[in-house]
């Protein structure tokens, strides 16, 4: 196994480090963290990794965790967006303790900006976007004051609450805090607090058409609900120095920003501007394509929440980004899927057998769901003189060690009997339309006693009451590792084989398959039912392969 996907006990991340010395020195006698998601997508895999730390944490360390959403920002937020995450989080095994919203402190955000504005550490500013731009300076010189920067108090806060009231339209004032325009970090150069935006909010309507900047939101709303410590990314570390400012000067809960480095993953894109540029552009289905790598394309592809976990774990928390392997998130969906998937005989390109010598009107064997699995039981099979075996199990002309069918040669049939290729029938044109074949009565799988020694398995299906399927063979959606990185449009870069929809014919019993089931198609790849499935129209997705082959594919 691959050092990188060795499973061992691990040493302590530097977050558990900090905690368990917070709780030591009495510094909390418990913890309070937050996963603060905006409602404006779906969530993706690398959320995943922020939930499964932040959950985890407070399920390792006395606390609990707040599922709080950012909704300052109305023109993109939507309540469907709001309804996707919590059905993820919950999919993902965890339970938050309260549900907040930024838009539940918007009153007393806007009374920590008085609370500024009158201790003289706000005001605001007309200036035009260009205006500000110039006076912004650059790393390596000062920016320079605003002409608004001297405003009285008494003027600050009557132009604040006139913004508040509506009388000023959208862009033509804002909110600044009063910090040091010379100052070393650019985002301590006057950030601005709040902006004037006419819109409809997807919870509190339109009460409000001043809203407060991300910067200003968070640190307080993490304050607000005590938060202990507030783990972010790391492009949030220069937004820490204003994050505490705020804190102190506002004299309130003095919550913490720990920042930690963000888990890329090879082959796909995590950007929610560019994972909406795939659905309105419509090179998928929706957010919930399978090769989204959206939690919601992962759960109808039939990732496990499991094996989410577990890939969050393996790849650990950092302070320093890198891009992580796809192969491992498949290892780990791999590793639980051959635990628990239940095992179903899928033909795709059948070709059909004819067991001459079986005289019976058919018969009833038995297989096991899974041999992984010691509980998982057995299912009937029907057997009868017609089957279906793969084309490609069958060679005409077959080299030494080729081990499946070929003329003269045996094979065992999966939890069946063994046969042997009497004879090939052709069509005029020379195509191999049927294999006449018999088989050994006492070679019945359980019940043996033929005593022959066959080396190669072939999985089947009767032809009697097999039921015919639409399988989606879902591969990576990019053909390059780092489309983000690339020159040109990132979408150049999709793979046009990401789907293939092929036919297949499957063992009655899938008939029964629901959502939440998994399958391993016999030596095919691990499966699971589509939404888009009906009562007439069976359509499964494939979710992996049994092994990874992508690596060879590409050197073809």
């Amino acid at each position: 196994m691959p050092d990188e996907i060795k499973k061992e006990e691990r040493s302590l991340n530097f977050l558990e480090e900090i905690i368990e010395e917070d709780l030591k020195s009495g510094k909390y006698k418990s913890i309070v963290t937050r996963f603060p998601p905006e409602p404006n997508g779906y969530l993706h895999i690398g959320h995943a990794s922020a939930i499964c730390l932040n959950f985890g944490l407070t399920q390792k360390y006395p606390g609990y965790t707040n599922l709080r959403f950012d909704d300052t920002n109305p023109v993109t937020e939507e309540t469907e967006y709001v309804d996707s995450i919590k059905e993820d989080v919950h999919w993902l095994g965890f339970e938050w303790k309260n549900e907040h919203f930024a838009s539940d402190y918007f009153d007393q955000l806007y009374a920590f900006a008085l609370m500024l504005i009158e201790k003289g550490l706000a005001y605001v500013d007309d200036s035009t976007a260009e205006e500000m731009a110039s006076l912004k300076g650059s790393p390596t010189e000062p920016g320079k004051d605003s002409k608004y920067r001297t405003r009285s108090i008494e003027e600050n806060r009557e132009l604040f609450v006139r913004m508040k009231e509506g009388e000023f339209p959208d862009g033509s004032r804002i909110l600044r805090a009063k910090i040091d325009m010379a100052h070393i970090n650019m985002l301590m150069r006057d950030p601005i607090l709040y902006r004037i935006k006419h819109a409809h909010h997807h919870r509190t309507g339109d009460k409000w058409c001043i809203y407060p900047m991300y910067d200003f939101a968070h640190g307080q709303s993490d304050s607000i609900e005590k938060v202990t410590h507030s783990i972010c990314t790391l492009e949030f570390v220069p937004h820490r120095e204003l994050y505490d400012w705020l804190i102190e000067h506002l004299e309130i809960f003095p919550s913490h920003q720990y920042e930690f480095a963000r888990r890329n993953i090879n082959y796909t894109v995590t950007s929610k501007r560019k994972l909406l540029q795939l659905v309105t552009e419509k090179h998928v289905t929706g957010w919930d394509d399978p090769r989204m790598p959206t939690i919601s394309g992962l759960r109808r592809r039939g990732y496990t929440p499991d094996s989410i976990r577990d890939f969050c774990d393996r790849i650990g928390v950092a302070k320093r980004e890198n891009l992580v392997d796809v192969g491992l998130l498949e290892f780990c969906l791999r590793e639980h899927l051959n635990k628990i998937a239940l095992r179903r005989m899928v033909v795709f390109d059948p070709v059909k057998v004819i067991i001459t010598n079986y005289t019976g009107v058919g018969e009833t064997l038995q297989s096991e769901n899974n041999p992984e699995d010691e509980n998982g039981g057995i299912r009937d099979l029907t057997f009868s003189k017609e089957i279906y075996i793969e084309r490609n199990d069958f060679m005409e002309v077959a080299p030494k060690k080729y081990f499946r069918l070929a003329p003269g040669q045996m094979v065992r049939l999966k939890s069946a009997y063994i046969i042997k290729c009497d004879e090939v029938v052709k069509d005029a044109e020379g195509n191999i339309t049927e294999l006449h074949c018999s088989y050994i009565p006492e070679s019945k799988s359980g019940a043996d006693t033929s005593d022959i020694k066959v080396k190669g398995t072939l999985h089947w299906v009767n032809a009697a009451d097999a039921i015919e399927l639409e399988v989606r063979e879902y591969d990576r959606l990019f053909k390059v590792e780092d489309p983000s990185d690339e020159d040109g449009d990132f979408k150049e870069y999709i793979n046009p084989d990401s789907l293939k929809i092929v036919k297949g014919f499957a063992e009655p019993s899938l008939k029964a398959a629901i959502l939440a089931d998994r399958f391993q198609f016999i030596r095919k790849g691990y499966y699971c039912l589509d939404k888009d499935s009906t009562g007439d129209k069976l359509v499964f997705n494939r979710t992996v392969t049994l092994k990874d082959s992508w690596v060879k594919d590409q050197k073809k």
